[in-house]
């Protein structure tokens, strides 16, 4: 650990960032460590995987509901206590970090829905769950489909000629869905609950923003699963293809339809960018430290390599981005929770910390030398996995082009 400058914690706060910090450092980086270097994504998540055990240890924890209120039975944590939770786990592993994101996405909405069915079926399982056998997913990106399906507020979400794969009809009492999301769905193979965003039939003239977000359990007729995907990053992460045919749910399990998913989807991009950028401002600090305490053990040129003033130039230059990244993430969380959040805001935070959790980890990859390009060593991984943040959750360059529009219409 380097210099800690967050000196205006609580002792409680202290406690809590040393014990998830501890989780991060004996469970999370070994096991992601682990499973990085299985050949086949399949076996990341076959039945005697470490990955469950880390799965069931982080529910048995508690920290799956720790976002969530204490009126609907979750710890109902503080924002800032959220952020030092989010930071160290992201620190300990993006993998896992994601995956435990969306985890509880579809049973957040579920808890917060004033429908009994939803709350007695979906929400109060998942909080009582204390050996992962409820895990969520955020089905959105689909083949045809990917960072486009989050340009709210651009003028081609409201094309006609443009519309989503997965489609839901009304009949009766149900809706109907039918269609495919694509490979890069988070926990995609092995969720037990979809949120899943899709396309209305009754409003496919509207484009993008004739939407909905249904949530649909994955047990029932009509829904398939495609092969865990194979990737260069976050392998620990499990992604893969949904599919729907005639797939069928009670009409109350669609929780917003066209007139609220605009703002629905702005308000999902608006916490899910956040939360992007508390991980891998964990990532880019992880990758620091790497460099800082090797550059302290490796000779080269008679001494340790951290007295040669190069290094020194670029270990600084490391803490500097490091420290704006956590700040960023930190106020940006902050800012969300006093009111309406600002999606610009969320996205400045998403696509700076990824960024510099990607370039901080090049020149921790750097300093490490031609050992950095090793399989086995930490920086390698980290520097996978941060190229991977620079996709997932809506590729930078679109997204930049999301807040973009939204500060000059906020003007």
């Amino acid at each position: 650990m380097y210099l800690d400058l967050d000196r205006s914690l609580t002792p409680e706060q202290a406690a809590l960032r040393k014990e998830v910090h501890r989780f991060s450092e004996e469970v999370l980086r070994p096991a992601a460590s682990e499973l990085d270097k299985l050949h086949d994504p399949e076996d990341v998540v076959k039945p005697d995987s470490v990955f469950w055990d880390v799965m069931r240890t982080y529910y048995d924890l508690g920290y799956h509901i720790s976002s969530l209120p204490e009126a609907v039975g979750g710890a109902g944590l503080g924002v800032l206590e959220q952020n030092l939770v989010g930071e160290e786990i992201g620190w300990g592993s993006s993998d896992f970090s994601v995956a435990f994101g969306v985890a509880s996405f579809p049973f957040t909405f579920a808890a917060g829905s004033t429908n009994e069915q939803l709350l007695k079926e979906v929400a109060r399982p998942f909080l009582e769950d204390r050996k992962a056998e409820y895990i969520g997913c955020w089905a959105i990106t689909e083949p045809q489909h990917g960072s486009d399906t989050l340009t709210v507020g651009m003028e081609h979400f409201r094309d006609p000629n443009m519309f989503f794969g997965v489609t839901a009809r009304a009949d009766g009492d149900e809706w109907v869905i039918s269609g495919q999301k694509a490979a890069w769905v988070s926990n995609g193979t092995i969720a037990t609950h979809a949120l899943t965003f899709l396309g209305i039939e009754e409003s496919r003239g509207a484009g993008m923003a004739g939407g909905g977000v249904a949530l649909i359990p994955l047990d029932i007729t009509g829904v398939s699963r495609g092969r865990a995907l194979d990737k260069l990053g976050q392998r620990a992460l499990n992604q893969g293809e949904i599919f729907f045919d005639e797939a069928r749910i009670p009409r109350d399990y669609m929780v917003a339809g066209p007139e609220a998913y605009p703002f629905v989807l702005e308000g999902v991009l608006t916490a899910a960018n956040a939360f992007m950028g508390v991980t891998f401002s964990g990532v880019a600090r992880a990758a620091f430290e790497e460099a800082l305490s090797y550059s302290k053990e490796r000779i080269q040129g008679g001494k340790p390599i951290a007295e040669h003033q190069l290094v020194q130039k670029k270990l600084a230059d490391m803490f500097a981005k490091v420290q704006a990244a956590r700040t960023l993430s930190r106020e940006t969380q902050l800012y969300n929770s006093a009111g309406a959040g600002a999606v610009q805001l969320s996205i400045a935070s998403k696509v700076f910390c990824t960024t510099t959790a990607h370039e901080v980890a090049s020149d921790a990859v750097q300093i490490h030398g031609g050992l950095g390009l090793s399989k086995g060593i930490l920086v390698e991984k980290l520097l996978r996995d941060a190229r991977a943040s620079m996709i997932e959750d809506g590729s930078n360059d679109v997204l930049s082009l999301v807040a973009g529009r939204k500060l000059i219409d906020a003007v």
